[in-house]
């Protein structure tokens, strides 16, 4: 006896059908490969976007200019403050520094510390409104200072302080915020002049923000003119005791955030070209 198979029986008695048939299989067929390349392809492309994404990211780590005050800031007292600006460019230096000072709550004083290379320029402006300190009138205040290097730059993967004597701070304010413009020597200009909204997330560029704890006892800064009087002086010989301790943390800390974006990054390089990888090979075994 004859036994016919199902694709026997559809081949003599109906033709049509047999072809219609192979016709499934083949566009089938060809579905599936289109889809295993589309699918390696993906592959490809989300491994190349982590990369992209990892290594921005992690080049731009910790790299906020900020201000860091050498032991408290008090209101109504003096404080030595750093400036730390880090250099946030692979193809560039840093050869500008600008900060801004509110005229809201005028300093009287602020006096930069010498730093060899570059050009310190403190820039006053009128007061609206006159300032009383130490039993005299003060018609204009410090608005701006601006180092300019002069023989010296921040480079790639460094970063710079940049120590000032401030004084006599506000009694009636929490912060001050001290707006940064930060020049390269290819020409441009990041502006860290965003403010911290309250509930909000940090903006791209923030602004360097000085915290002013309450003053106490004797230290107050509106008490008798020579306890005022004498604040700098003190604040200063703090200040020269501390300054290579406080120099040592702040390269420590530099060290350990540099460190860790660098650590970072290289995951990401590593994580992205294994996807890259995985992606030709799976199109190459689909297609082969």
């Amino acid at each position: 006896m004859l036994v016919r198979t199902p694709l026997q029986g559809l081949s003599r008695g109906a033709p049509d059908s047999l072809a219609f048939l192979r016709a499934g299989v083949s566009s089938a067929m060809t579905v599936s490969r289109v889809s295993s390349r589309v699918s390696a392809t993906r592959v490809a492309l989300a491994g190349g976007i982590a990369l992209s994404s990892v290594v921005l990211l992690s080049g731009t780590a910790f790299a906020h200019v900020s201000v860091q005050p050498q032991g408290q800031a008090t209101k109504g007292g003096y404080a030595t403050v750093n400036i730390k600006v880090p250099n946030e460019r692979d193809n560039a230096s840093t050869v500008k520094v600008e900060v801004n000072f509110p005229l809201d709550h005028p300093l009287a004083s602020v006096m930069p510390q010498p730093i060899p290379g570059w050009k310190a320029e403190v820039t006053k402006s009128k007061l609206s409104k006159p300032l009383e300190l130490h039993g005299k009138t003060i018609n204009e205040a410090v608005s701006k200072v601006t180092w300019t290097a002069d023989g010296s730059k921040i480079g790639p993967g460094q970063f710079q302080q940049f120590p000032l004597s401030l004084g006599q701070l506000p009694e009636d304010a929490d912060q001050l915020v001290l707006k940064a413009i930060q020049t390269y020597d290819n020409k441009e200009v990041v502006r860290w002049i965003e403010e911290q909204k309250e509930g909000a997330e940090e903006p791209q560029n923030p602004a360097p923000v000085l915290k002013l704890s309450a003053a106490s006892g004797d230290h107050h800064g509106g008490a008798a003119p020579s306890a005022s009087a004498s604040a700098p002086a003190a604040a200063d010989e703090k200040a020269g005791h501390d300054d290579k301790a406080d120099a040592k943390k702040e390269t420590a800390a530099a060290d350990s955030s540099d460190t860790t974006a660098r650590i970072l990054g290289v995951i990401g390089i590593l994580v992205g070209i294994a996807g890259v990888a995985f992606g030709v090979l799976a199109g190459r075994r689909r297609s082969a």
